[in-house]
């Protein structure tokens, strides 16, 4: 027997996808301050009255947004950290280098966005949960011999990313690598 699909709760779904969406692209260019629910619902062509209906307060809007870029960050992370492990040492720091140099670069917008939602949780403690939610995730997801060794690669990650957000010119993959390189095999 075929299931059936409630057509409105998947338009629901989708709508609220396209909110988050919408969100997003408001805080790359506007930052976080831009947040109103009318400049979120006119950058996702909505009513007013559909961003408020998903979401009630604007909290509850950033907090939608900041698990949805987690999820993707985690889920990012998880497969370039497979592939870096599957190619062995040389060409894990090389994958490695190559996504950061991505995010700093053509996806620097999306990046800054990111961490600025992601430090939006040192003032709201209602955020605080989201935003340690990627590295929760990433935890469980990968598999890994030394705790602290992960959380220190993790660390380093989060540091060069937000070390080539405020550089004027962003570090490509060649000066990245011996630097990926170090946190995935320290001397």
């Amino acid at each position: 027997m075929k299931r059936q699909v409630d057509g409105r709760k998947a338009r629901g779904e989708k709508r609220r996808t396209e909110i988050i969406e919408a969100t997003l692209r408001v805080i790359e260019r506007d930052g976080v301050a831009g947040v109103t629910h009318r400049t979120v619902a006119a950058e996702a062509g909505v009513p007013t009255t559909s961003t408020t209906y998903h979401f009630a307060t604007l909290d509850d809007l950033l907090i939608a947004t900041l698990i949805d870029c987690a999820r993707d960050m985690a889920t990012e992370v998880y497969w370039m950290i497979d592939r870096a492990r599957s190619h062995g040492r040389g060409r894990g720091a090389e994958e490695i280098a190559k996504l950061l140099a991505e995010a700093l670069g053509p996806k620097r917008g999306r990046t800054m966005a990111e961490y600025e939602l992601y430090l939006l949780a040192a003032r709201k403690p209602e955020l605080r949960p989201a935003a340690r939610r990627w590295l929760d995730v990433l935890t469980s997801m990968v598999r890994h011999d030394d705790e602290v060794a992960f959380r220190v690669f993790l660390a380093g990650i989060d540091g060069l990313l937000i070390q080539g957000l405020i550089d004027d010119e962003p570090p490509g993959e060649e000066e990245l690598r011996p630097v990926v390189d170090y946190l995935l095999n320290p001397r």
